[in-house]
C-alpha cells in the first residue's frame, strides 16, 4: 500500500481557457519530479486517475489531472460550439500547462482525452511536451473505429432523465471488461450524472485534426489499448494511428477492456513510468 511521503504534495487550482471556461486542476506527487498530465474521457473526471495518483508514481512524478470542460468541477458552457470546436479543448490543455508551469510534461489521454491530445498537437505542436500516451484513445470519431452502441449514445443525449441516466450507466459498464469495485463504479456514475447534457448532445461531432496533430508528432508516442475494449476497435484504431504516424509504439493489454489503468493498474503504472523515463531522458 502506498503512503505519501513528506516530499509529496496535493494542490488544487484553476486555469481559464481563452473563451473564459474555468478548468479545475488537481495536482499531487513529487513537485520536483517529471510532470505527467492525465486527461480523462467522456463522462469522467480527475477521479478516474485515482489508481495512479494514489500509487508509487506519486513518489517520483508530479501528477497533474484536470476536469475537461463540461465535466466534474470545471465550467459547463451551454454553447454547442464550446464542445464541437476541437481547438477549444486544445486551448484548455494549453491553459492547464501554462497555469501549472509544467515543463515538458508527458500527456496521458484516455478515450476522448486522446482527441484532446491530437487537437493540442495540431494547434500547438510538440515543442513544449516530452511525449504522449493514448489510452484506448479515440483516433477519429469515425464509425469504422468505434464499436456501435447507437441506443446508448442516443439515450445519453436524451432530455428524459430516466433514459439519460440509464444510458450513462450502460456506457460506463461498457468501459470495463473487469468490472470495478461497486464504490468506484458508483462514483463514476455520479460524475457522469453531473456532466453537461449540452456537451453530451454534440461531443460526437467534435472536430479532430489527428493528421495535423498525431501525424506531425516527433516526440515519443505510445498507443496503449485493452484487447477487449467494447467501445473502440483497438486493432482498427492502432492501424489507423500507425498509418498516420509510423513511429508510434503500441501496447495491448490482453485482459483489459476500455480502461486498463483501472483494470490492470499495477502493470499500467509500471508502463507509464517506463515511458515517462524514456521520453524525458531525450
Amino acid at each position: 500500500m502506498f503512503s505519501a511521503t513528506a516530499s509529496s504534495m496535493t494542490h488544487e487550482s484553476t486555469a481559464t481557457a481563452p473563451d473564459g471556461v474555468t478548468l479545475s486542476i488537481h495536482e499531487t506527487g513529487n513537485p520536483s519530479g517529471p510532470p505527467i498530465i492525465f486527461i480523462h474521457g467522456l463522462l469522467g473526471s480527475h477521479l478516474n486517475w485515482d489508481a495512479q495518483v494514489q500509487s508509487e508514481l506519486a513518489q517520483r512524478y508530479r501528477l497533474i489531472s484536470y476536469d475537461l470542460r463540461g465535466h466534474g468541477q470545471s465550467a459547463k458552457p451551454v454553447d454547442a460550439d464550446a464542445y464541437r470546436d476541437g481547438r477549444r479543448w486544445a486551448d484548455d490543455l494549453n491553459a492547464v500547462i501554462d497555469a501549472t508551469r509544467a515543463e515538458r510534461p508527458v500527456l496521458v489521454g484516455w478515450s476522448l482525452g486522446a482527441t484532446v491530445i491530437s487537437n493540442y498537437l495540431a494547434t500547438y505542436g510538440d515543442a513544449q511536451i516530452a511525449g504522449a500516451v493514448y489510452v484506448d484513445g479515440v483516433i477519429e470519431l469515425a464509425s469504422e473505429q468505434i464499436v456501435p452502441h447507437p441506443e446508448v449514445y442516443k439515450g445519453m443525449a436524451s432530455s428524459d432523465l430516466r433514459t439519460h441516466l440509464d444510458a450513462e450507466r450502460k456506457f460506463l459498464a461498457l468501459c470495463f471488461e473487469v468490472q470495478p469495485a461497486q464504490e468506484l463504479f458508483e462514483r463514476s456514475l455520479a460524475a457522469a450524472a453531473i456532466a453537461s447534457w449540452d456537451m453530451q448532445q454534440v461531443v460526437q461531432s467534435m472536430t479532430v485534426d489527428v493528421v495535423g496533430g498525431l501525424g506531425r508528432a516527433s516526440v515519443p508516442v505510445l498507443m496503449l489499448y485493452g484487447a477487449k475494449d467494447d467501445l473502440i476497435k483497438a486493432d482498427v484504431a492502432i492501424a489507423r494511428a500507425q498509418m498516420i504516424n509510423p513511429s508510434v509504439r503500441t501496447m495491448v493489454y490482453e485482459h483489459s477492456g476500455h480502461a486498463p489503468f483501472v483494470e490492470e493498474p499495477a502493470r499500467f503504472n509500471r508502463d507509464i513510468a517506463a515511458f515517462v523515463d524514456h521520453a524525458t531522458a531525450r
